[in-house]
């Protein structure tokens, strides 16, 4: 009986293992003429199967491993029928900064990766089969993507995410990339997210928000809700007990797969 129990056991847990697949590459950047590192999760598949994709961005002080430690994706990527492809964004924001050739991650994440991974991997590659989302520096680098390439993303969800950066001049080497903000105020007020939004239109993308009420990111989450309602921009915004933490990252990452299921398979009925 203990026999059989063992190789029952070993036979769930070979399955489980089989089921999905963890790549760990590196990517070349034509335009910072390096390799990125990345990480690739694809779901069980038989020949010809094809899947949305879902970018995730980690946040401040991550890297390509960051979402994989936070939560397995594996089991994800079976339940939700999504590939995950999580680059290393290293403290750029995901800006191309305007001081530094070798931080250019907008143009590698908006354009050089997915270029990369539709020619590799068994992707629907159209804008509603592509979604990005991040965590704190990474929700500002989804958004950020998103609103200006809504030709290649269709969805975008960020969760605890610095959606405003000029309440916080002096953290998180944002002035590495972009300059003093007291000699540079316009150029943060254009690298801001919530400035983005001011001629997004209702459906143009379908967009999640979800940030803690301990969170220190909080305010500026709220102001970036409230300014979309004023807009009248449908998107879903979730708020509930949590701070800037990992666990509470985790909580929200199925309920961004879910709101992104639920946009993929509206456009494939269309």
């Amino acid at each position: 009986m203990k026999k059989i129990l063992f190789i029952l056991l070993f036979l769930t847990v070979s399955a489980t293992l089989r089921a999905a697949d963890i790549d760990t590459l590196k990517v070349f950047s034509v335009k910072m003429q390096r390799e990125i590192p990345t990480v690739v999760v694809t779901p069980d598949h038989a020949e010809g199967d094809r899947f949305p994709v879902v970018y995730l961005l980690h946040g401040y002080g991550g890297d390509e491993l960051a979402w994989q430690r936070i939560r397995d994706l594996r089991p994800l990527a079976e339940q939700f029928s999504v590939i995950f492809v999580c680059p290393d964004g290293e403290n750029s924001w995901y800006w191309d900064s305007p001081l530094d050739p070798t931080s250019q991650f907008e143009t590698f994440v908006s354009q050089e990766l997915p270029a990369w991974v539709d020619a590799r991997y068994p992707t629907l590659p159209a804008r509603e089969s592509r979604a990005i989302a991040g965590l704190s520096m990474g929700g500002h680098g989804a958004l950020w993507t998103a609103l200006r390439h809504k030709v290649l993303f269709g969805a975008v969800a960020s969760v605890s995410g610095g959606v405003d950066i000029r309440p916080f001049p002096d953290s998180w080497e944002m002035k590495k990339q972009l300059g003093e903000e007291a000699g540079n105020q316009e150029r943060w007020n254009r690298h801001t997210v919530i400035n983005q939004v001011d001629s997004l239109r209702d459906g143009e993308l379908a967009i999640f928000v979800d940030c803690g009420y301990q969170d220190f990111f909080y305010d500026v989450n709220m102001a970036l809700h409230e300014k979309l309602l004023k807009q009248g921009v449908g998107h879903d915004f979730l708020t509930r007990p949590g701070a800037h933490t990992a666990e509470y990252w985790a909580a929200s990452l199925p309920h961004q797969l879910l709101f992104f299921r639920a946009y993929f398979d509206r456009a494939a009925s269309k």
